[in-house]
């Protein structure tokens, strides 16, 4: 198979940028300085739904000046599509006790709200100190559930967006920016 071909097969599918790299980092510079003030002198545990989110806590943890500890979830919904499935899986857990952490959920983006839902009602159960969810982007047009995200720092519209750690069929979560992805062929 020719390379160039699929490098250009590849870039036809970023329909347009959406949110820049600049844009991602300076809203990320402004909800840290939050957490750092907030959780200053509390023990905090900052918990990156995998796989998309890994970008977004890379970043977003390196921009935190108080102590901190990083976990992580695995939680699956997608298999391969642009339409969420419904079914929500958690494949892999946090094998640490949480009851003496203010608990930060770091994700990537909400979109029917079922994923967060379910990992929001496993981790309350674990009894925190306090528990919180910020989101990189809020998709509340395709919401199924009640839920919303205490922070979200970016709200979009309902398109399926690729870059910055989110995928369609695991390519292309290298992309420093957030675009939309083309269905079209």
């Amino acid at each position: 198979m020719n390379t160039a071909l699929c490098k250009e097969s590849y870039d036809r599918k970023i329909k347009r940028v959406l949110i820049t790299e600049q844009q991602i980092k300076d809203r990320i510079k402004e909800v840290a300085a939050q957490v750092n003030e907030e959780y200053k002198s509390k023990p905090l545990m900052l918990v990156s739904i995998l796989n998309g989110a890994f970008v977004f806590m890379a970043d977003f943890c390196r921009a935190i000046e108080i102590p901190c500890e990083i976990a992580f979830m695995k939680a699956k919904s997608y298999y391969d599509t642009t339409e969420s499935s419904g079914n929500v899986t958690i494949t892999m857990d946090i094998p640490k006790d949480i009851a003496n952490y203010n608990v930060i959920i770091v994700e990537d983006i909400i979109d029917t709200g079922r994923t967060l839902k379910e990992v929001v009602g496993i981790l309350k159960s674990r009894n925190p100190l306090s528990l919180s969810v910020i989101t990189l982007l809020d998709k509340p047009a395709r919401r199924l559930v009640e839920f919303e995200a205490d922070t979200a720092l970016f709200t979009i519209d309902d398109y399926f967006v690729i870059g910055y750690g989110l995928d369609c069929a695991e390519l292309y979560r290298n992309l420093p920016y957030i675009a939309e992805y083309s269905e079209e062929e």
